[in-house]
């Protein structure tokens, strides 16, 4: 039944107003649904730090139903996906903030499955003083919203990601790739690279949220558009290494035409670019696959496959896929001259490279004594920060100058 929730507000409030859905739920229910102390001890504590929120948010009260907590606030009239923002980040405070707080004081009264939930609403400005139905809908849509756990951080992260691919924020960084026969660059990894957030910690964890959602094609060419748009300095026999997740090969949007078109547009063409497929993403439809890239190679397309000996089904990977390229793992090339298990590996990886007519390169070079390990294997091209950094641009020209860090 729908209660006169506009009284709260006397006859004052027109304009836009947001509510925020705060819940405990978890494997069990709360001990202070059957107990009126604890219960008294969390409407106690909301109480205190609602009032603290008051020097903040002027006007912002309470509803309670039952346990479930609704903060009702007035909002101004600016732009609604703004003030829909800054709900999502009071929310997302709240629980931060709140969460561990309570805990500290009720933790007898809590289980350990017990989690904060949180949700919002954001009520449009309707022009005249609020109803009850207008808060009636406004309450159930924060209630809905916060039934996952972490609704409010989801949903800025989907904000900040549509934010960052519409805007195309993402900027790549180029690491070289040298050769060890005469230290030139054979190449560059193109590696992506975003403005600093408190949401995303790097690429992998933007990859993995797309990848999640759903989405990891539109970041995935963007992060390939962006790489071939920053490539100029490439020189004419250098290669392009472009990150492709094994996903989007089931993408029935992903073909070649706009990345050949991009290429042609830098005075580039198939024969530059090196697609590395990532071993830490298992294959799971390998003949899939396999048409897919060979497709790519009749365009003129390289392939390699990343983080080799790190997978799940490396080997299995590089016989079906036959690469142009094994990048082995920077976990097997950490300390390989004090490994002798690691150098074994890495010599039964040249061994079964060459026998395929593929080449190694050897990934995560940090110290002289790996690089000469490597080099006295027989390994022809490493990349690493002992080698060279990621940079901003590709100097053309440049040679294989190693950093000596």
């Amino acid at each position: 039944m729908k209660r006169h929730y506009s009284r709260l507000w006397g006859n004052t409030l027109s304009g836009a107003a947001g509510i925020i859905y705060l819940a405990w739920h978890g494997q069990a229910e709360l001990d202070y649904r059957h107990a009126s102390d604890s219960a008294a001890l969390w409407r106690t504590f909301v109480e205190r730090e609602t009032e603290s929120l008051r020097a903040e948010l002027p006007g912002v009260q309470q509803i309670w139903m039952r346990d479930d907590l609704f903060l009702c606030l007035p909002l101004s009239g600016d732009d609604a996906e703004v003030q829909e923002e800054r709900l999502l980040e009071l929310a997302s405070r709240l629980k931060r903030d709140w969460e561990p707080s309570f805990r500290s004081v009720a933790s007898s009264d809590l289980s350990p499955g017990m989690a904060l939930h949180t949700g919002i609403a954001y009520l449009r400005d309707i022009g005249q003083r609020a109803n009850s139905s207008w808060w009636y809908e406004g309450m159930k849509r924060a209630l809905v919203h916060g039934q996952h756990l972490f609704a409010t951080e989801r949903s800025m992260k989907l904000r900040l990601f549509e934010q960052l691919t519409r805007k195309r924020m993402l900027y790549p960084v180029f690491q070289p790739i040298i050769s060890l026969r005469d230290e030139s660059v054979y190449g560059y990894e193109a590696l992506s690279r975003f403005p600093a957030n408190r949401w995303f910690a790097g690429p992998q964890q933007l990859f993995d949220f797309a990848s999640r959602e759903g989405m990891v094609y539109v970041l995935d060419r963007l992060a390939r558009e962006r790489a071939i748009e920053s490539s100029e300095g490439l020189a004419g026999g250098q290669k392009l290494f472009i990150n492709l997740t094994a996903q989007i090969m089931d993408d029935p949007q992903f073909t070649p035409g706009q990345t050949l078109s991009l290429l042609a547009k830098m005075g580039l063409s198939a024969h530059h670019v090196v697609f590395e497929i990532t071993e830490r993403s298992s294959i799971e439809d390998f003949e899939a696959a396999k048409r897919t890239l060979d497709h790519y190679r009749s365009q003129g397309f390289q392939i390699a496959i990343d983080d080799a000996g790190a997978g799940y089904s490396s080997l299995q990977s590089i016989v079906e896929l036959q690469p142009d390229f094994i990048k082995i793992d920077r976990s097997l090339i950490r300390g390989i001259h004090a490994d002798a298990v690691k150098g074994h590996i890495v010599h039964t990886f040249t061994e079964f490279a060459s026998k395929m007519g593929s080449a190694i390169i050897a990934e995560g070079i940090e110290t002289e004594e790996e690089l000469s390990f490597i080099r006295g294997m027989g390994v022809p091209l490493a990349q690493g920060y002992h080698l060279g950094r990621p940079q901003g641009a590709i100097i053309a020209g440049q040679q294989g100058e190693k950093e000596r860090r």
